[in-house]
């Protein structure tokens, strides 16, 4: 039973995107766009190579930026404002979700291969400001991206976050293989279930199972 399993848990890890708001919201398909464009206007090549680019990139390092700082030095800073710049009206207000992170009991942290001041607007759109003890984008990680244990390291070192009491909560199944091998409970949040040794739980609906963690 999730209340068993989570008893010990004292630090609360959850990733932003597509976890702490429902795929549905599609924000994805407005920042893969901008992507695409940063990635056309940078290294002057077609929209179709471009695309190609981002998920081949994704796919090998992780994300798209870590392949275009890796393979074409690419300045992170200026690319991170470009494709967070996007809106955020497909999000709503959760009071339930809210109130279900609030009563979790220890540290509650976001960590995000996006950068924290998107993840800050994030929060805002859904009701969660001020939750959070921390809020972590790639940029604490020295732009090293989630799934690289090194990136867990190095932002679960600046947090003084003990993995043996944690839980991490991902959409992608690759940012939990870190985690679990760290000593993490870990939960895949997402509509299909990933079957993996390094995943504990699955979830399609994070309110409910915060719900029965908390008894």
């Amino acid at each position: 039973m999730p209340a068993a399993d989570f008893s010990h848990v004292r630090s609360w890890v959850f990733d932003l995107d597509n976890t702490l708001y429902h795929p549905a919201a599609r924000l994805f398909d407005q920042i893969e766009v901008r992507m695409t464009a940063y990635v056309m206007d940078s290294l002057g090549v077609s929209r179709a190579e471009a695309d190609r680019l981002r998920v081949h990139y994704w796919k090998t390092h992780g994300t798209t930026l870590a392949g275009l700082m890796r393979e074409h030095q690419i300045d992170p800073g200026p690319y991170l404002d470009d494709v967070h710049d996007i809106s955020l009206d497909h999000l709503d207000p959760d009071p339930e979700l809210a109130a279900r992170i609030r009563a979790l009991p220890g540290r509650r942290i976001v960590y995000t291969n996006g950068c924290a001041p998107y993840a800050e607007r994030v929060l805002a759109a859904r009701g969660l400001s001020n939750l959070f003890d921390a809020v972590y984008g790639v940029e604490h990680a020295g732009f090293l991206p989630k799934p690289e244990a090194r990136a867990f390291d190095t932002v679960f070192g600046i947090d003084g976050l003990d993995p043996s009491v944690g839980a991490m909560f991902e959409d992608d199944p690759r940012n939990l293989a870190a985690p679990h091998a760290m000593g993490m409970k870990t939960v895949h949040v997402a509509d299909d279930p990933h079957h993996a040794d390094h995943i504990h739980h699955h979830t399609a609906d994070l309110t409910d199972f915060l719900t029965r963690v908390q008894g």
